[in-house]
């Protein structure tokens, strides 16, 4: 069997570089793109130590010391945290990465008869998984930053209405500029078919406008809510919606003058 190392040693570079790319904008680190290169150079020239008569445990130790190196000349060292968290992040996303392209490589290169699995003879070509690298990281970053983004406006909000505790998942919108138009309270929306009013409830009914319609909403006036177990507003005003909101979990729009 034919291997060419220049091959080998050029593909390694591009991986480690894109791995390296990656951590780089998850973690907003804004290194510079020389700083990212010198960092995959060093952990392309690991593949050497394949040639050499090394057991196991020493190559995996090199290894290791590559990969440290790698994070030290593309990163810097500011911090003993800061350095650990670049590193244990690059081990992560070379998993995710390393992972997804072997669940690829065995799709296609095995057949199973029941529970029988065999190698049909075919399998992916590399420079092929190589070119998918980049989508798969790319995918994986823009998902994160969505997380991140989403997310990070998500609390847990406890209501208490009618001495009755209920629980939502609440999520802060600075868009909602929503307040009542007799004492200028900021109104809270939610959405809960089984949140049952009380007899002879007195109702405020405030209008609002959205992008492309106006309308009155009703508004009950609950005990007290509390958002992440901190924050404690009595007397709120809360929105009851009839239509559930287009965002993954969420019952309860919060207002920002809560906060």
């Amino acid at each position: 069997m034919k291997v060419y190392l220049d091959l080998v040693f050029f593909m390694n570079f591009g991986f480690d570089f894109l791995l390296l790319l990656t951590v780089n904008l998850v973690l907003k680190r804004n290194r510079k793109l020389s700083s990212i290169l010198l960092g995959s150079l060093i952990g392309a020239l690991s593949i050497f130590f394949l040639f050499l008569p090394l057991n196991s445990i020493t190559l995996f130790l090199l290894k290791l010391v590559i990969s440290l190196l790698m994070i030290w000349v593309a990163f810097g060292f500011f911090t003993w945290k800061t350095f650990l968290i670049n590193t244990l992040y690059l081990y992560f996303i070379s998993i995710l990465l390393g992972g997804f392209l072997y669940y690829l490589n065995l799709e296609f290169s095995y057949q199973n008869q029941g529970l029988l699995f065999f190698h049909n003879g075919f399998s992916i070509n590399y420079i092929l998984l190589f070119l998918l690298s980049p989508i798969i990281l790319w995918c994986y970053w823009k998902q994160t930053k969505h997380f991140k983004t989403t997310y990070h406006s998500y609390y847990k909000v406890e209501l208490i209405y009618q001495e009755k505790h209920y629980h939502y998942t609440g999520y802060l919108d600075t868009g909602n500029k929503l307040y009542d138009p007799y004492k200028h309270r900021p109104v809270l929306l939610l959405y809960d078919p089984k949140l049952k009013l009380k007899k002879n409830e007195r109702i405020i009914y405030t209008p609002y406008e959205g992008l492309n319609h106006t309308g009155i909403i009703p508004c009950i006036v609950v005990e007290k809510l509390i958002i992440d177990g901190t924050i404690e507003k009595e007397n709120v005003l809360v929105g009851l919606s009839q239509e559930s909101f287009k965002i993954d979990g969420i019952s309860m729009i919060l207002h920002v003058d809560l906060f």
